[in-house]
């Protein structure tokens, strides 16, 4: 095969792939959450290599991925299909791991301690600045809105939120915790993590 019939082909795959894609996240803005596993499923690797190549613990890398999924999903209906679904993602991992970094270097408060700065959930963190009236005052009422999140999620997401951001076991130590499988910690804390989201997004004008 010569190489111009190669590049053909590695061409008609491109296109195939980009219309994959846009047939599902067309299938997710109707109301088909299915489909999304499959875009899932289809980029992990490559979202978790760019991780990799920025984060070295494994547990940050996982907790970056998946927040790079959520953020994908809440945002799915804004995609611009003259774009591919992987290139979009792709930039929103790489804003996802670059403000993981900025803010790891900077000492930030830790809201109740629901979330801290070795995690993807830094979202929710702000610079401490309390030395400021004002400022004390919109943190503590992230604080109380965070933690009324929290608490509304089901026991079993409440749970597992607790034992990574309060008790900051990794994933194998909520595994032993509960007797579970590390698979199901991780889709456990990514479903916690996209209620929380969507639970907050209503607050958008103070986190």
């Amino acid at each position: 095969m010569s190489k111009e019939e190669e590049r053909k082909i590695l061409e008609e795959k491109k296109i195939q792939g980009r219309a994959e894609d846009a047939e599902a996240i067309r299938r997710i803005q109707n109301g088909d959450k299915s489909a999304y596993t499959m875009l899932q499923n289809k980029y992990k690797l490559l979202i978790n290599s760019l991780m990799r190549k920025m984060v070295h613990d494994e547990d940050d890398i996982d907790d970056l991925t998946q927040e790079t999924f959520i953020k994908a999903y809440n945002a799915i209906d804004t995609f611009n299909f003259n774009y591919a679904f992987s290139s979009w993602l792709y930039k929103i991992a790489s804003n996802t791991c670059i403000d993981f970094l900025r803010k790891k270097r900077f000492y930030t408060i830790s809201l109740s301690r629901p979330f801290d700065e070795d995690t993807s959930d830094t979202v929710f963190e702000v610079e401490d600045t309390s030395s400021l009236p004002d400022m004390k005052m919109i943190n503590d009422e992230k604080t109380a809105i965070i933690e009324a999140a929290i608490e509304a999620l089901p026991e079993k997401y409440k749970h597992i939120i607790h034992l990574r951001h309060t008790e900051e076991l990794d994933y194998a130590e909520i595994a032993a915790r509960l007797g579970i499988p590390l698979g199901t910690v991780k889709v456990n804390l990514f479903r916690a993590r996209k209620m929380l989201q969507l639970a907050l997004r209503k607050y958008t004008s103070i986190f």
